[in-house]
Parts: C-alpha cells; sequence; structure tokens
C-alpha cells in the first residue's frame, strides 16, 4: 500500500484529514509549529491515535510519519 493510500484510508476512517490530525496533535502537545516537539516518540502517537480514533498500527505509524515531514 502507498503513503498516499494510508493517508487516504485514515482520512475515510477517522473523517479527519491529516492536517486535521495535526492540529489535533499540537492540541495535544505532541506538536508545536507543526513539528514533533523533541521527545515525543513514534509509540505516543500511535497510542493516541489507536485510543481515540481505533486506527491499526501501520495507519498510526503513517500519520507519524506525515508529522515528520513524510510527504509521499
Amino acid at each position: 500500500m502507498s503513503f498516499q493510500a494510508y493517508l487516504d484510508n485514515v482520512q475515510a476512517k477517522t473523517g479527519k484529514s491529516p492536517e486535521d490530525l495535526k492540529e489535533l496533535a499540537t492540541e495535544k502537545g505532541f506538536l508545536e509549529n507543526g513539528t514533533l516537539k523533541p521527545g515525543v516518540k513514534a509509540g505516543q502517537i500511535v497510542d493516541w491515535l489507536k485510543k481515540d480514533f481505533d486506527l491499526g498500527h501501520g495507519h498510526s505509524m503513517a500519520i507519524f510519519a506525515y508529522f515528520k515531514g513524510k510527504t509521499s
């Protein structure tokens, strides 16, 4: 599955775009000025997305990669 397919599936499942999730992650204190805060680990993001949005590990990791700047 391509990276974009992961992002599309996340949006279909949650109703939230990757940018929407970025805003929520900022509110949660994971991001600052659009980038991950120092010390924020993948596991924290995965746990949050699993708990709040029922995403699986792979889709959560795709969002983490997006937060780190991956675009394709």
